[in-house]
């Protein structure tokens, strides 16, 4: 059976949710535990309920949709991101991963039952009909979103191209509930944007899928051929709230900044499911100064990508503290009955360090003024902050939740990016850029 290894934050209507597609040999291969009697009792009480469910609830209930729903509870009592998927939601998952599918071009997740916009695809329905990153859903086509799984959610917002669809949304600042018409489309997204800034080479990630590499290594080949080796001061890849993607995209661009070593490891419950990934010889950027920026809504593969340079000293990490996504996800598939997705390993950054819960600190801390309607407000919960997120495995009192989260439309506003470009250009100065190959790696 092939298995899909994955790390990813919520889940995405029209876009790519997850983050590492794998073999997944090593998981979850050859370890059999024996079921005990208590066991096999509560199996047999699993059954007791269901047939007495089917034999005296007041209407005949769909037997399909109780055992999902059972299979969900159980998976979903693990952690936040361990969820039954049914074969259609499997299905569009791994056309997910293309890159090119139908629907809004909205990142959504679940928290305590509220669903919670991450942020809107740049060029996508959603983004053009100006949904927001923290506006919460209350309705869909005027069906209550309460009492829906996540998938239920992601379900009904998907359809066929040029359908409509009004969402209801709860947004930090109006008074009254907004209805939002979106008008569904084929969503291409691309996953990198870059410009010329002078003698700078911007570079923004949106997201990790399957033409993220190719399109990052087209990027750096254009600004420097643009610009011109001598001239080129150096590159900022934005990587503010990109919720993940492809886990082989992760390893692929840190291994674009890097020479060698260690990308990125996963470790599992047994001492030989560990698996380690590591960059090749060839610095695309040819050792041109980097800098990362990065926020609270930058997850999952963004974070190993910034915890790959950062503990490498090869980039300095700037902006405020990440989400704090560092669990493994393996996709594994249940024939024609779809596919659960389980959470079976942590990752490690080359230092050795699990950022589950705590995400990457930044080598320099940048907040941005936010407006005066989401000021308190602007803040993401974090991986620490969801409800049975799995405990850091080195110390869970380190936890940390909370980070902020907004980026000004204005690009003179964003102070971010700013003090990027100052540094790059020698205008400010910092002990932390660039980074100094013998200091020590932020916990």
């Amino acid at each position: 059976m092939r298995k899909i290894s994955l790390v990813f934050m919520g889940a995405v209507v029209g876009a790519s949710a997850v983050i590492g597609i794998t073999e997944g040999r090593h998981l979850l291969a050859g370890t059999a535990v024996a079921a005990g009697a208590e066991t096999y009792r509560q199996l047999n009480l699993f059954g007791d309920v269901f047939e007495r469910i089917r034999s005296d609830y007041v209407e005949q209930p769909d037997d399909a949709k109780l055992i999902e729903a059972a299979i969900n509870g159980m998976l979903s009592s693990l952690d936040p991101h361990s969820s039954y998927m049914s074969p259609k939601n499997f299905r569009d998952m791994q056309v997910q991963t293309r890159g090119e599918f139908g629907g809004l071009g909205i990142e959504v997740t679940m928290e305590d039952q509220t669903l919670k916009v991450v942020s809107p695809i740049d060029d996508t329905p959603a983004h053009r009909a100006g949904v927001r990153a923290g506006d919460i859903i209350l309705q869909l086509d005027g069906e209550n979103v309460q009492g829906m799984t996540l998938n239920q959610a992601v379900d009904k917002m998907r359809g066929p191209v040029n359908s409509a669809i009004t969402l209801t949304v709860k947004r930090d600042g109006a008074t009254d509930p907004l209805e939002i018409k979106i008008v569904r489309d084929i969503i291409r997204i691309k996953s990198v944007r870059s410009r010329i800034e002078g003698d700078i080479g911007y570079v923004r990630i949106t997201q990790f899928n399957e033409q993220t590499f190719e399109g990052l290594r087209d990027s750096i080949e254009k600004i420097s051929r643009e610009i011109g080796p001598d001239k080129l001061k150096g590159y900022v890849l934005d990587l503010r709230n990109n919720p993940g993607g492809l886990l082989d995209q992760a390893i692929s661009v840190s291994d674009a900044f890097l020479e060698k070593g260690e990308v990125v490891s996963t470790r599992g419950r047994n001492a030989e499911e560990t698996q380690r990934y590591n960059a090749r010889p060839g610095d695309l950027t040819r050792g041109k100064p980097v800098i990362v920026l990065v926020n609270g809504g930058s997850a999952s593969a963004s974070e190993i990508v910034a915890g790959a340079l950062q503990d490498h000293r090869r980039a300095t990490i700037l902006g405020s503290r990440s989400f704090g996504k560092g669990s493994v996800q393996t996709i594994i598939p249940l024939g024609a009955n779809g596919a659960i997705r389980l959470t079976t390993a942590r990752y490690y950054t080359p230092a050795g360090r699990s950022i589950q819960a705590k995400g990457i600190e930044p080598d320099i801390e940048v907040l941005q003024e936010a407006p005066a309607e989401l000021k308190g407000k602007d803040d993401t919960k974090g991986e620490a902050g969801l409800k049975g997120h799995l405990k850091n495995p080195t110390d869970a009192t380190e936890e940390k939740s909370g980070s902020q989260a907004y980026v000004p439309s204005d690009l003179k506003e964003d102070r971010a990016l700013n003090t990027a470009y100052d540094l790059l250009r020698g205008v400010q100065i910092n002990a932390n850029f660039p980074p100094n190959p013998k200091a020590s790696v932020p916990n």
